[in-house]
């Protein structure tokens, strides 16, 4: 915070229906789903909406993708040419057909990888990255671990079967609510076709996304399917619908597809970003010391959403902490506090900033007190 002056921490926790303990969920039955594991989640809070088995660890075919394309977006360059090495070559399972010795842009390759689920065009991404498999593996369970992943580990950048290569419903869905937030990443994921022309060094390629999610859904916008005969059909299916991003996974599921659209279609039904503070809401004056004006008025920054139903509006915890006091000079649109909206486990935050300015007391405003205070006196004793 800038200028807090004398800063006194209030803490101020304010219920707006007094109750205590958490509200349940909603009475409407959940839907039927098959997997041996799923969750459902909504995206930018990480808010668990439905769950069953959600940390049992269980391998997770192609779905592994969703994290080495996550790496790639952030650690890689679109325009790179990539040299396609021999250890990329020859990969079992959905393949984009790499060649030694072939150059391909990186971004063919994580389009190759999205979209045609490439397991070459995953180890070719690995290596360019990293410089070998085991070493991008490292930096995907280093990125599990900050997203807050704890439960997962990543042996192999396509997800070919390895007994010590596994994740969880929650782990998964952590993963991909954090890679959807990531704008090159959802336009990857969120494209259903690309033909990659042929040039003097590649044969033309045409990439067909698998996921149902982006034909047949409305709202639909990713992310990945997987399948090995140990992970059985598996699914991150996210869509966006009223500015709320959610994401259905379901592990080990004959129904992949169906399931994640009835998830889906309960957490549309029963939630939505709503809005509990509106920007601009006063936080009341505080004392500038030394100020012509005497104080600054506060504000709410930004408007604040969270996933909620109807009923759990009301049920919304305020937290604020904000500085009792400012030495002047203060401008307009500093932040002089935050408050934290919550339920739960989910959390938002705003800056409080002054909506006016306090300018500072001169020599000249004190020459000016003294000569109106001696004038005055002058006036009574004449």
């Amino acid at each position: 915070m800038k200028r807090l002056g004398k800063i006194t921490s209030i803490l101020v926790a304010v219920f707006l229906v007094v109750g205590l303990g958490m509200p349940a969920r909603r009475a409407e039955a959940a839907p039927a789903v098959h997997a041996k594991a799923y969750v459902l989640m909504e995206a930018s809070t990480g808010r668990v909406l439905l769950e069953n088995n959600r940390d049992a660890k269980l391998p997770m075919a192609s779905t592994t993708k969703i994290m080495t394309c996550l790496l790639a977006v952030e650690n890689g360059n679109m325009d790179d040419i990539v040299t396609i090495p021999k250890e990329a070559v020859g990969q079992e399972g959905t393949s984009i057909y790499l060649r030694e010795g072939e150059k391909v842009t990186f971004s063919d390759l994580v389009y190759g990888l999205m979209l045609a689920s490439g397991n070459d065009a995953a180890v070719a991404i690995a290596i360019h990255l990293a410089g070998s498999v085991e070493a991008f593996a490292q930096m995907m369970n280093e990125k599990a671990r900050e997203i807050g992943a704890v439960n997962s580990n990543f042996v192999t950048p396509n997800g070919l079967p390895n007994d010590d290569h596994y994740t969880t419903a929650y782990d998964l869905a952590l993963i991909s609510s954090y890679a959807m937030q990531n704008e090159k990443f959802c336009e990857i994921v969120g494209t259903s076709k690309k033909d990659l022309a042929e040039d003097d060094d590649s044969p033309a390629r045409y990439l067909r996304s698998k996921n149902k999610i982006l034909y047949q859904y409305e709202g639909g916008n990713g992310i990945k399917t997987g399948y090995t005969k140990a992970a059985g059909k598996c699914l991150s299916a996210g869509a966006k619908r009223d500015n709320m991003q959610l994401v259905a996974v379901v592990l080990n599921d004959y129904d992949m597809f169906i399931d994640c659209m009835a998830l889906l279609d309960y957490g549309f039904e029963h939630y939505a970003m709503r809005q509990v503070a509106e920007a601009g809401k006063s936080y009341g004056d505080i004392p500038v010391e030394e100020s012509l004006e005497g104080s600054v008025q506060t504000a709410l920054c930004d408007n604040i959403y969270l996933p909620l139903t109807q009923e759990e509006v009301t049920m919304v915890e305020e937290k604020v902490n904000m500085s009792s006091s400012l030495a002047a000079p203060v401008q307009e649109g500093e932040i002089v506090g935050v408050v934290e909206f919550s339920f739960g486990d989910i959390k938002a935050k705003s800056n409080i900033i002054t909506i006016s300015s306090a300018r500072r007391k001169t020599y000249e405003f004190y020459f000016s007190q003294i000569l109106q205070h001696w004038l005055g006196l002058a006036e009574q004793a004449g």
